[in-house]
């Protein structure tokens, strides 16, 4: 199987569910290989973390999307993306990030824990409710999706009650991240994006009839004060994926380290018993098996990478999920380690474009892997877990787990009604 072969194996159904295998064949060619005419493919973690931080390579502009993907502006989904800091270059993602910033300073996700404390112990307090009624229970819709959403539904001002729309709204919207996509999946993709835009725009007049204390209205006030700063359609791109960002790798991050801690009960063990170790097994498991797989990038510049000579115009696939088992930055890397030490996963990205809300989304997890393992001590996989079909965001549909309710440890956390409160 050649280089082309092993990336089309990647992109099939079976290869997106269990990706991992094929990394390694494509590693069998050096860590950077050429795949196509432009086109290079890159499992190495030292290569890969290079171009991230390179500004000879940016993402896909305007002209190169006329080019490559003509009427794109017509398809909701893919304008939305376009036009906001995740798939801009300097000088427009750095004036666009800068003014996101603000709401995730160490300080104010720092100031986040306990609302993220109270909002994970009153979801575990009704995972043990249905399973003592006999009810099953899903880890994914119980836990690992509301828990983000509610906190970055916090951050941006969502109501609560309308929380529970935004998961089918970015489940379709988040197809078009995927490196290959169907006419029918952009047809998805165009109807979440259309209706998370519709749910914004009203956001947003409501936030200039009457401001409240959160980003989204920071962000209509600096619209408003200088429209030259944030224009209309950055400003609803840039809400629309701070959601969809805010929430799909941290319920991902949830399902699969939760996955991987139950397949290592000693490791699970030592994390109930020594919460501060929490930072630590974080950083592992999202190096072991990265909620976002893969970005692109296109290099404006003729480079060298790899012993691979890579001309200006090419487009790299940078396999992050591959990256971050390289034998030659982490030894022995299909092993989960906890204590492995120095582990920097590109999980998260590295580089001008690193992720806005990697710090709160550790701090969820940070937060909820102990919380689960000591209020929940019979919790176990209960069946198989059925993976999503997607390569770019890498997670799980549903994650059945069964939980001794008699067991379970009451909740001594913060009073639930903190959870509705924002700092």
């Amino acid at each position: 199987m050649d280089a082309a072969e092993a990336l089309t194996l990647l992109m099939s159904p079976e290869g997106r569910v269990d990706p991992y295998p094929t990394y390694e064949r494509l590693r069998a060619y050096g860590p950077v290989v050429q795949a196509g005419p432009v086109f290079y493919v890159v499992t190495g973690h030292a290569e890969a973390d290079a171009i991230l931080r390179d500004p000879g390579f940016g993402v896909l502009d305007d002209a190169l999307r006329d080019q490559f993907l003509p009427g794109w502006r017509e398809s909701p989904a893919v304008a939305s993306i376009s036009r906001s800091m995740l798939r801009t270059n300097p000088p427009d993602h750095s004036r666009m990030r800068r003014l996101a910033s603000g709401a995730f300073t160490p300080r104010r996700i720092g100031a986040m824990r306990d609302v993220v404390e109270a909002q994970a112990g009153d979801l575990v307090d009704a995972m043990v409710a249905r399973a003592a009624a006999g009810e099953p229970v899903d880890f994914m819709s119980e836990f690992a999706y509301p828990l983000p959403v509610g906190v970055i539904c916090a951050l941006l001002g969502v109501p609560a009650e309308d929380r529970p729309l935004f998961r089918r709204w970015a489940g379709d919207l988040t197809g078009v991240l995927e490196p290959e996509i169907t006419a029918e999946e952009l047809a998805v993709a165009d109807r979440g994006a259309t209706e998370l835009r519709d749910y914004f725009g009203e956001l947003i007049a409501a936030r200039r009839r009457a401001p409240a204390d959160d980003l989204t209205t920071a962000l209509v006030q600096v619209h408003d004060t200088d429209g030259d700063r944030l224009s209309g359609d950055e400003l609803l791109a840039n809400l629309v994926v701070l959601l969809v960002a805010g929430f799909e790798t941290t319920t991902n991050l949830l399902g699969n380290g939760l996955v991987v801690l139950l397949d290592h009960p000693r490791e699970a063990a030592t994390l109930r018993d020594r919460p501060d170790l929490a930072p630590a097994y974080v950083d592992e498991l999202l190096r072991f098996d990265s909620p976002v797989q893969l970005t692109t990038r296109v290099s404006g510049v003729a480079t060298r990478y790899g012993d691979v000579d890579v001309p200006a115009g090419s487009w790299a696939l940078l396999l992050l999920g591959a990256a971050n088992r390289d034998a030659r930055r982490y030894p022995e890397p299909e092993r989960f380690d906890p204590w492995r030490p120095q582990v920097h996963p590109l999980s998260f990205g590295a580089g001008p474009h690193y992720c806005l809300g990697a710090g709160l989304a550790r701090l969820e997890a940070q937060v909820a892997f102990p919380l689960l393992l000591r209020r929940l001590p019979g919790l176990a996989l209960a069946g198989t877990p059925r993976h999503r079909t997607r390569l770019t965001l890498r997670g799980y549909d549903t994650l059945p787990v069964t939980i001794d309710a008699e067991a379970a440890a009451p909740h001594r956390g913060t009073p639930a009604g903190a959870a509705r409160h924002t700092p």
